[in-house]
């Protein structure tokens, strides 16, 4: 059951525990990030496997990891980065890790995301480490996803931004290609990601991107899934589908909400949405 995000907004503001701010709080894009990253390590436990997020919003969770590490309030973690970069902030901050081999299962995994649908289906990968992120936060048991609110689209493919596909770089414009045939009547347009010196984008895995710019809805993302998983040369794609167990986001109007992914009786996928609190300046002040 999806509901419209305008919908949401409105239930969930009327589901508020605390008076709205006057004058309100203006946030910045990092500071909403921040603010939801620093809450979803709320749920992280001592003893537990995580698996470490990449990208500006996953970093925020990282740097408090460590942070609560070095305080003794959190101990016996093990985290597992999903790329080179994270695991070199990690390190830096002290965090032990390990890799999927040795924990096969995680406990639960901390990343952003560059889209989140109304049923908590993902674009992620614009950073380009969609296949670790991918491998990582497949084997776990709860994946808590935090964006600000930006990143809320109608439909995958919905900002106009890109939907990564990590392909292999031999004969990459013939996978491209099939790749733009593949959407051709959602206006799907494929270019080759490159880096700021103009060269191929290379993933850690020594792969490039193919990013998707599409003008319309694809359609049943499952069956756009396999589709584009069955072309040779294609990796992975960065449709992260039923994955998403939680979604915090943080809105530039000083709410915090909350979405949980639930199973009904009917095996129906559902979710429940409600504010978690308001933000005022002294909860801000705590949290950050």
């Amino acid at each position: 059951m999806a509901v419209a995000w305008s919908e949401k907004a409105s239930s969930m503001e009327a589901l508020s525990l605390s008076p709205p701010m006057s004058p309100p709080v203006i946030l910045t894009q990092d500071e909403l990030k921040k603010i939801a990253a620093y809450k979803a390590v709320e749920f992280v436990e001592s003893g537990m496997v995580l698996g470490l997020g990449t990208g500006s919003t996953a970093k925020h969770a990282v740097d408090r990891i460590g942070e609560l590490l070095r305080q003794g309030k959190l101990t016996n973690i093990i985290g597992i980065p999903t790329s080179k970069k994270t695991q070199e902030q990690a390190i830096s901050l002290g965090i032990p890790l390990s890799d999927l081999d040795s924990h096969p299962t995680i406990d639960m995994a901390i990343d952003g995301a560059d889209e989140v649908d109304p049923h908590l289906n993902l674009v992620k990968g614009r950073g380009g480490s969609l296949l670790r992120e991918k491998m990582v936060e497949g084997a776990c048991k709860k994946f808590v996803c935090i964006v600000d609110e930006s990143k809320l689209v109608k439909y995958l493919g919905g900002s106009g931004l890109a939907m990564p596909v990590e392909v292999v770089p031999f004969c990459w414009k013939f996978t491209a290609k099939k790749l733009q045939n593949l959407f051709r009547d959602s206006g799907c347009v494929a270019k080759l990601r490159n880096d700021c010196k103009g060269e191929p984008f290379v993933t850690d895995n020594g792969n490039y991107i193919v990013d998707l710019y599409l003008k319309k809805d694809i359609g049943d993302l499952q069956v756009a899934s396999d589709a584009i998983l069955r072309i040779a040369g294609v990796v992975e794609h960065g449709m992260f589908l039923a994955m998403a167990t939680t979604v915090i986001v943080a809105a530039g109007n000083g709410f915090f909400f909350f979405w949980h992914l639930l199973i009904d009786d009917k095996s129906c996928l559902v979710f429940s949405s409600f504010v978690i609190f308001v933000l005022d300046t002294n909860l801000r002040e705590e949290k950050i």
